[in-house]
């Protein structure tokens, strides 16, 4: 079947490519890294890269790249030297995604994939424990389906993509390709429930969603990004809350237990709330460029979308009732968030509990003779490390230097890396160096090979690895947030690039007037709220609650 798509509000993304400098646009690099601590500029030879020039094209629909974000060969740009150059370098070097064919795609790499399996593998055992089962809704939606609940078109209108034409006719009723799926959920809800024995009705879903967005930028914001989405029915206000509440308490502990990102969980705006719910919640984490990324979010759809689609259960009484219901989500973008926290000047660093290898094992010998043994207990180690559980990687090849793969894997985030020649074997030893702690201080020597003691030693310091991680983005978080009490306060923080903290009880045109004059949207307001009275920063009325505003992406 050929599927014509004709996008809504999108005018200008007819134009031609080359005058619109989209910013998902990937370093052209090849796996050039620099060593740091003074140590010689090592270029990697220049593989098939996937960053290379490719033949223009007079459709406007396939992405042509922009001068704008094109970063010349070489090692990494420096995070502090321009943050967005490094962001795309470290993405290409360490192959976590390359663009698709159509502007403001992305393919997903192995590597990148596997973080959002690491992602996706703790998740869906929580959502499971919590009484969730796994399904999947159909990707296209009737159009007026979304209609239907009138603030979710309006939000989501200049986003929609729609299909007009299949099986080359027109379609007698064009078709959204998913944004998101309470339209749809709800649809089959008022199928499946009657009477309150039907509640609570509990699902998630693994998904594709596509959002034609204009300005995209990899893993962050894409057109089309892969996500979770959970939805619940229940038969009470209270139940509804209640499970909003768990979900992104849920999130909040996987950021810090297991992203090592210590984000700020709280309840957004009313301009901010989700279109068609009655409360948004949501978690913010800190970008290593001071920015804020919505992480995760969890809706109380109320009773919103029931009364749109008339999804009604008997009560215990016998009365008809609309059901109360949630939606929350985390995406891709969380990916993207790891690499903005943890990463440095080396390339990526990942928290050991979401990354795809957590030990490399690097033999090293000079002599063709020491090969063969160096090898074999390189090869004993990494069987018995993997025995106790860990995801470990043998690099053996024998076309790359010692040095280079130092470099490689340091820059693909690697934790840990063991190191084995012929005088560790000989003393029964390795050496092992943390990818947190850069240079010798972050090597240690002589550490036994013996299976107990080494599992012992490697699982201790990853765990400190992971702890480290978490503890230098919340200095990194905390030392970036100001507390403010006046308007002018805050549009001084935020034009220092931090997160600026205060008393808000101003109306919703304020909020919108701070967003003109500064670029900051209110990013939440904290569950953990200061005691004592509050005096509201732009008006000077009371307020009962402090807010935190920045820059976001």
């Amino acid at each position: 079947m050929v599927v014509s798509l004709r996008l809504p509000l999108i005018s200008s993304l007819l134009s031609p490519a080359s005058s619109r400098s989209p910013n998902f646009a990937f370093s052209r690099r090849a796996l050039g890294i620099s060593w740091r601590h003074q140590r010689p500029p090592l270029r990697l030879p220049l593989l098939s890269s996937p960053f290379s020039p490719r033949s223009s094209s007079t459709n406007t629909e396939i992405r042509t790249e922009s001068s704008k974000n094109r970063v010349s060969e070489g090692p990494i740009t420096p995070r502090s030297q321009d943050f967005n150059a490094w962001y795309l370098d470290v993405i290409a070097n360490a192959e976590l995604a390359d663009y698709g064919p159509v502007r403001g795609t992305m393919v997903i790499r192995p590597y990148g994939y596997a973080i959002w399996e690491a992602i996706q593998e703790y998740l869906n055992v929580k959502f499971k424990e919590t009484g969730h089962e796994n399904m999947y809704f159909p990707q296209f939606i009737p159009y007026s389906f979304i209609e239907k609940e009138a603030s979710h078109v309006e939000g989501f209108s200049p986003e929609l993509a729609l299909v007009t034409i299949g099986g080359g006719k027109e379609l007698e009723e064009k078709l959204v390709v998913r944004p998101t799926s309470e339209t749809i959920v709800n649809h089959m809800f008022t199928q499946w429930i009657h009477s309150h024995r039907d509640l609570p009705l509990m699902i998630n879903q693994w998904a594709n969603v596509t959002r034609w967005e204009m300005r995209t930028k990899p893993f962050v914001r894409t057109l089309e990004f892969l996500w979770q989405e959970g939805h619940t029915a229940h038969a009470s206000p209270e139940e509804a809350e209640k499970e909003a509440i768990q979900m992104i308490d849920i999130y909040t502990k996987f950021s810090y237990e297991q992203a090592a990102i210590p984000v700020i969980a709280g309840r957004k705006s009313k301009v901010e709330t989700f279109a068609g719910a009655d409360k948004t919640y949501t978690i913010e984490a800190m970008m290593g460029d001071r920015k804020a990324l919505q992480a995760g979010t969890s809706h109380n759809l109320g009773q919103n979308f029931s009364r749109a689609f008339g999804t009604q259960f008997t009560d215990e009484n016998g009365q008809r009732q609309h059901v109360w219901q949630t939606s929350w989500a985390i995406s891709t973008r969380f990916v993207g968030g790891i690499i903005m926290t943890h990463g440095d000047d080396g390339g990526l660093m990942l928290p050991p509990k979401l990354a795809p290898i957590q030990v490399v094992i690097i033999p090293i010998w000079k002599k063709d003779g020491d090969k063969a043994e160096v090898l074999n207990a390189a090869s004993s180690v990494k069987e018995f490390l993997q025995t106790a559980g860990l995801k470990v990687k043998l690099d053996e090849s024998d076309q790359k230097t010692a040095g280079w793969k130092f470099n490689f894997w340091e820059m693909k985030g690697v934790p840990l890396r063991i190191e084995i020649g012929p005088k560790d074997v000989a003393s029964k030893s390795v050496v092992i160096s943390r990818r947190d702690i850069p240079g010798k201080q972050g090597k240690v020597f002589g550490i036994s090979m013996e299976p107990s003691v080494l599992e012992a030693y490697v699982k201790e310091t990853l765990d400190e690895i992971q702890s480290s991680l978490l503890q230098q983005a919340r200095t990194f978080r905390d030392s970036n947030i100001v507390d403010v009490s006046s308007y002018n306060e805050l549009k001084e923080a935020i034009s220092e690039g931090k997160w600026a903290r205060g008393p808000w009880s101003a109306s919703d045109q304020d909020e919108l007037r701070v967003k003109e004059e500064t670029g900051a949207t209110i990013r939440c307001f904290p569950f953990e709220q200061p005691q004592g009275p509050k005096t509201c920063l732009m008006t000077g009325n009371p307020a009962e609650e402090v807010a935190i505003f920045a820059k976001s992406y």
